[in-house]
């Protein structure tokens, strides 16, 4: 089994790009908005211009490129509605192809070439960690950064960079508990990708089973499609339960070599490559019924099939996004868009980068999670709980534990869904 690999790309959808119009035009038109003296990056007067990292190529392609889509849609549907006070929000999106080298010049494009107010929700551990200082230190707005690497809460480091997913410390402690909870007894083994990602999830599951509770942990290379001796080293350790920080490609290779090499243990993973619709295209519908039935992971999104929020995205999906597949990545992306509109609107009529920064700290960018955002001046993690999700009869829901993670101790806690108000757009209080 193996991912598609396409050539590298940069783009962006015809309809993010701001045309150029020269270096005097464009500040006359930011003076327009923050003042002759104050002219705010990707701020005019009608428009916010704002941009991404994805890897719309390469070997997280199939599992993520459709994320900004969404991201996109959310957009033009608060744009078609009258955008955030009174502005349109532009949206760029540039392909990195997963590849760090790849990311740092794509996202030098956006600050230094498409003068961007923002990145929002840069994907990747080993990409995002690439442009970390760089940001920071042009004082750009960095926000809901798609990985759960611990990195993106370092308020005095970095203060500029807001992480968005659950943590990996987070994700981890909550599936090491509820397998302590519902298999107790039952050996536990983990498979991690080879950086922050792997190491960061390992850690999350011993703060909830001990350091001696994983009986083997097993790395693999995003470069390497092959996790045959792996599989074969958790086969041999007598894994029962094996949890899995990987990417959705990396999910799909794992539970399909132990299938075809009669390794049948109880599966968890971490959100990032957990979503069963995406799992289903990497695996077929026959194959993904057999062996993802009982497929246990995390959430922190409002993904219930019957949920109101879903019922607004579709319509948003089939509307704004050519009715394109709907998955988890679907929700993600048009959650991401909710939060940004949630903190520009947050940030005020004439918004800066000081602004921004300052209206996530305030802690009134609550997102639309089954608990809000945990921002503060001291926070930038995002969520801080998750909700245990199932496979049963190829549906993917809650079945209703929510674990939060406070310090060293994991505890079960009632989940806090934020309701959708009105039209699913944000309004400023």
């Amino acid at each position: 089994m193996t991912l598609m690999r396409t050539p590298t790309i940069t783009r962006a959808p015809a309809r993010t790009f701001v045309a150029a119009t020269g270096a005097g035009a464009l500040l006359l038109s930011l003076a327009a908005c923050g003042g002759a003296d104050e002219a705010v990056p990707g701020v005019s007067e009608d428009t916010i211009t704002i941009g991404t990292h994805q890897p719309l190529t390469g070997p997280a392609a199939a599992g993520y490129s459709s994320i900004s889509a969404a991201t996109s849609a959310y957009f033009d549907y608060v744009n078609a509605n009258g955008g955030v006070h009174g502005r349109q929000i532009e949206y760029i999106v540039k392909d990195d192809a997963y590849n760090p080298a790849n990311t740092q010049t794509v996202v030098r494009e956006l600050v230094q070439q498409d003068d961007v107010f923002a990145v929002v929700n840069g994907l990747g551990t080993p990409t995002h960690s690439s442009v970390l200082d760089f940001l920071n230190q042009n004082e750009v707005p960095d926000l809901f950064v798609s990985s759960g690497s611990t990195a993106w809460n370092d308020p005095e480091e970095y203060p500029y960079t807001f992480g968005y997913n659950a943590d990996y410390h987070v994700e981890g402690s909550a599936l090491g508990q509820y397998a302590a909870d519902e298999h107790a007894g039952k050996s536990v083994c983990v498979l991690g990708q080879d950086d922050d990602y792997g190491e960061t999830f390992l850690e999350g599951v011993q703060i909830a089973l001990g350091e001696d509770g994983v009986t083997t942990y097993e790395t693999y290379e995003t470069s390497n499609q092959d996790v045959t001796a792996q599989i074969g080293a958790m086969q041999s350790a007598g894994c029962e339960v094996v949890m899995l920080a990987t990417v959705n490609g990396f999910t799909a290779l794992a539970v399909g070599t132990a299938a075809q090499m009669g390794f049948m243990p109880t599966w968890m993973a971490a959100s990032a490559g957990g979503d069963y619709p995406t799992l289903v295209e990497f695996l077929g519908e026959d194959v993904a019924a057999q062996v993802l039935q009982g497929f246990t992971s995390v959430n922190y999104l409002p993904f219930s099939p019957d949920g109101e929020w879903v019922e607004l995205f579709t319509e948003i999906n089939d509307e704004y996004n050519g009715s394109a597949a709907f998955d988890g990545n679907t929700v993600f992306g048009m959650g991401v868009g909710y939060a940004f509109v949630e903190a520009l609107e947050a940030a005020g009529e004439d918004p800066t980068r000081e602004s921004l920064v300052e209206a996530l700290e305030s802690g009134e960018v609550v997102g639309n999670g089954i608990v809000p955002l945990a921002y503060s001046a001291e926070n930038h993690s995002g969520y801080d709980a998750v909700g245990i999700t199932m496979v049963d009869g190829g549906v993917q829901d809650f079945v209703g534990s929510t674990y939060r993670l406070e310090g060293e101790s994991v505890t079960a806690i009632e989940p806090e869904q934020l309701p959708l108000d009105g039209n699913g757009i944000p309004a400023a209080e």
